[in-house]
């Protein structure tokens, strides 16, 4: 059976460089920054009708991925429990539990972060300090209750 992980936390909080580990360990990396770079797209936040359009794919190949065995590493940014429960419903059909990785990062760390990205690859978009600011202060941490958690401090 797959294992699968979210990886889950604020913008800035390292997320993309844990879940590349665990590529490089064999894990398929999925990841809504790198879909849209690959798409052309530079500028954040979405619109709704395109993020949409890219979570289906995602989704898509989540499940064929796991049908197929594969060990899988989401990297998004599991912002809210409902979208982490949302995923743990797409599974459930599977038999697969996923597990969560929260990089617990402080909010001057994560901005820190953010202003030293220059947009030059898929994992350095530039977001606005209010926007950051915005992700990190609605963020809803994950809970023991969801499930598997690792926390990353």
């Amino acid at each position: 059976m797959s294992r699968v992980i979210f990886m889950c936390g604020p913008s800035g909080a390292g997320k993309s460089t844990h879940a590349q580990r665990l590529e490089s360990d064999g894990m398929a990396r999925l990841s809504f920054d790198v879909e849209m770079w690959r798409r052309g797209i530079s500028a954040v936040p979405l619109p709704p009708h395109v993020r949409d359009e890219i979570e289906g794919d995602l989704r898509a190949r989540l499940l064929q991925l796991v049908a197929a065995g594969t060990d899988v590493v989401l990297d998004f940014s599991f912002w809210s429990r409902r979208m982490r429960d949302d995923y743990r419903k797409l599974l459930e059909p599977t038999g697969v539990v996923p597990e969560t990785i929260y990089l617990a990062t402080d909010r001057e760390t994560v901005l820190r972060r953010m202003r030293a990205r220059r947009g030059s690859h898929s994992d350095d978009f530039v977001l606005t300090e209010d926007l950051v600011a915005q992700y990190f202060d609605h963020f809803e941490a994950p809970t023991p209750d969801e499930g598997p958690l690792t926390v990353v401090r």
